[in-house]
């Protein structure tokens, strides 16, 4: 099915198992430990391989000594570029050569890939591989090297810059300016599982067990990298434990495997440390980035500007997107965005959770708090009056947007009318206490998606998929789709992801994984229908499914006795002219109080709320669960997160979790989510729109435009640690 046009109503409008807070269906094999993660994976006459990292920023190899490695205890291959075999090029989306030569691009990029008989033996012979490096110099902050900044042409990105009407010169003559800078820094995804993979060939069949969040995908980017054909690679992957987009795409440690294995014809099993993950894969690039608002005395923006800079590989045209949210969240006749890439050599930048708009509304929606500021004027009102009738510089209409209500049902529940807009005027014993707010949006993508659903003889129910489950809950909602579409009990239906022997899937990221993997399966489940009732001689329009049987005005029939030895169906979901005839968004509104320590500057989340609409809820707890993570997420970047650069080398110190700090348990107190009642009829067949990363989206900034509130600093260079905060405290009496 192409998404042409309005679906109506359908079988999952009335009430049933779809949207209620159902408990995860593979619960009971995680906490029981009988779900298998990649690295857990087992078979006979394994062998484990250990990466070693280049220790330089940019330059080549001059000399590469295997000779002590190769010798030590229980090792049985050292691989360098020198007996890795060709490889096929592109950008990281395209492939992922390693390897493949002596230049050194990167700090910690894999030079030497080390097989044993144990990880233990295979991590003592890496530390004996001997490297010397003809070290050159390299471009690795951004800041230094924004001259070289360039326009990047991605293929499947939109545009880098957008225009609409003048916005120098309406700028210019607006009677109330906002033009301020704000940077955020570089980030790591920081996923509970580290990469791995067991990688295994049968004959010319290549067999990996890896944590990746696209499947097919990957599937695609293997094949053009070890120049063998794509129908000869299987990648099963289903539990992946956290991706944050860092397993969107092929990292090394499956093609390392993948040589090695099909060198050494045993198979072999690689992990990549907590530390070599900062290095050996993708992280969030660092930004610049400048606001510039424009609008009347009564607050009506006249002029919107957004400028980005944020960097990657010289090779890559990927961009930190941070800008592509103000092409759409506030009206405003005169507009312009732009994105710039620096070039610079460091590992390459890629997706991380909600990319472009978790920290472009970082900028956007505290210069939004300091527009409201300087007008005299209400954070939600300064919106309110800001609310466009049809997408601003795409000229079409919502499909749906509800982002007043969340700001109105959130300042209701939050108590915002209690605020003090004047900064630091509340003080409990040492702490200064604040609350901010700021709105929160998402794109909402549909990708190609297939599904098979089959009824066998016995009413099981079996969904099959290459789609993943990145601990989202992908297994359950697609669990309650099938049982409510086909009238079946929960615990009557299996569902079957993460392996590409299934039918294709969009996988997990970018808000697209429950709209696609569940509108495909939603077809699939609606063909079974129709020759479930065409077998039963019912007209498929009347007929009605429950309890495990069809049925049409008086006539009814079991389900197993239709099925014979079995009856399946396909289904398939693609984007067709509604992404293009409609402005899809999921919207949002985040408040947040903070305590500020008017002694140390350390601040304290004191509680949190959101308030969202993202089309049909799939499952109530599920979705809260991913919203109020994605708010964990957002204070993290707004008080913790930062890899440290040094600039000398391009590495990052704090490359573990004991220097890169994410938020803990003791630092989230009361923090909740809900979602206000809606269905977006031009979203997908389930009605049902993104959720996993709105939740980031704007959380970070409500935080900070909070701690403003609370003492009066204003800090625009993320994270506000404490000692950005102390020159600019309130002095004591």
């Amino acid at each position: 099915m192409e998404m042409n046009s309005p679906v109506g109503r359908n079988a999952l409008d009335a009430p049933g198992v779809v949207g209620k807070p159902l408990d995860r269906v593979d619960g009971p094999l995680k906490v029981s430990g009988g779900a298998r993660y990649a690295y857990e994976m087992q078979q006979q006459d394994v062998l484990y391989g250990f990466v070693v990292e280049a220790s330089i920023g940019k330059g080549r190899i001059e000399s590469i000594d295997t000779r002590a490695a190769e010798r030590a205890p229980g090792v049985t291959l050292v691989l360098t570029y020198r007996n890795a075999p060709a490889q096929g090029t592109g950008n990281h989306r395209q492939a992922h050569p390693v390897l493949n030569g002596p230049q050194v691009t990167g700090y910690g990029q894999p030079v030497a890939f080390v097989v044993a008989d144990s990880f233990e033996r295979a991590r003592a012979a890496a530390y004996l591989v001997d490297v010397k490096y003809d070290r050159s110099n390299g471009r690795y902050a951004l800041r230094s090297n924004l001259k070289e900044a360039r326009v990047p042409d991605p293929s499947d990105a939109p545009a880098a810059d957008s225009a609409v009407g003048d916005f120098a010169g309406a700028f210019a003559v607006a009677p109330v300016q906002v033009d301020v800078t704000y940077t955020t820094p570089l980030q790591s995804h920081a996923m509970m599982e580290p990469h791995a993979t067991l990688a295994a060939w049968d004959g010319d069949e290549l067999i990996l067990h890896t944590a990746n969040q696209m499947l097919n995908q990957g599937q695609q980017v293997i094949a053009t990298t070890l120049k063998i054909p794509v129908e000869n690679i299987r990648l099963i992957s289903p539990f992946i434990g956290g991706g944050f987009g860092g397993k969107l795409w092929v990292n090394a440690d499956a093609i390392l495997a993948a040589i090695a294995a099909r060198q050494l014809k045993r198979p072999v099993k690689i992990a990549l440390t907590r530390q070599q993950i900062f290095h050996v894969t993708t992280h969030r690039s660092n930004t610049i980035q400048r606001v510039r608002l424009g609008t009347d005395r009564e607050g009506r923006i006249l002029a919107i500007g957004h400028d980005v800079f944020s960097g990657n590989l010289r090779s890559e045209q990927t961009y930190e997107g941070a800008a592509l949210q103000t092409r759409t969240l506030y009206a405003g006749p005169n507009r312009l965005t732009r994105h710039r890439l620096a070039p610079l050599d460091i590992p390459v930048a890629s997706s991380m959770r909600a990319p472009g708009e978790s920290v472009g509304l970082m900028a956007l929606e505290c210069a939004m708090d300091e527009l409201a500021e300087k007008l005299d004027l209400d954070p939600i009102e300064l919106r309110i009056r800001n609310e466009p009738s049809q997408d601003p510089e795409k000229h079409i209409p919502y499909s749906s947007r509800h982002l007043i209500a969340c700001m109105q049902e959130g300042a209701r529940r939050f108590g915002w009318d209690k605020r003090n807009p004047k900064p630091a005027q509340l003080r409990e014993g040492r702490w200064l206490v604040g609350i901010g707010m700021a709105a929160a949006t998402r794109g909402n993508p549909l990708h190609l998606s297939k599904a098979n659903v089959r009824l066998d003889s016995d009413g099981a129910c079996t969904v099959r998929m290459a789609m993943t489950d990145i601990g989202t809950g992908t297994y359950t909602i697609l669990a309650q789709i099938a049982a409510e579409m086909l009238g079946l009990p929960m615990e009557r239906v299996r569902v079957e992801l993460g392996d590409t022997s299934f039918p294709q899937a969009a996988g997990s990221g970018g808000s697209w994984g429950a709209g696609s993997s569940g509108s495909a399966l939603y077809e699939a489940c609606h063909a079974l229908r129709e020759k479930l009732a065409r077998a039963a001689g019912m007209d498929p329009a009347a007929a009605r499914f429950a309890n495990g049987s069809i049925a049409s005005g008086e006539q009814s029939r079991n389900l197993v006795d239709l099925v014979g030895a079995g009856m399946d169906a396909d289904g398939e979901i693609q984007p067709g002219s509604n992404n293009k005839d409609f402005s899809q968004q999921s919207y949002g509104a985040h408040f947040a109080e903070v305590g500020v320590d008017v002694d140390t500057g350390e601040v304290r989340l004191r509680r949190m709320l959101g308030v969202f609409t993202a089309g049909r809820v799939l499952n109530a707890k599920t979705a809260r669960s991913q919203a109020i993570g994605g708010m964990v997420f957002g204070l993290g970047a707004a008080l913790q997160e930062e890899m440290a650069l040094d600039p000398r080398f391009g590495f990052y110190v704090n490359h573990d979790l004991a220097e890169y700090h994410v938020p803990v348990h003791a630092d989230i107190p009361a923090i909740d989510a809900i979602f206000l009642a809606e269905l977006d009829e031009r979203s997908n067949p389930l009605k049902s729109k993104g959720i996993g990363e709105l939740g980031i989206c704007g959380a970070a900034a409500s935080i900070a435009n909070a701690v403003y509130n609370a003492c009066g600093a204003r800090i625009r260079d993320y994270p506000i640690t404490l000692d950005k905060l102390l020159s600019a405290l309130p002095v004591q009496a």
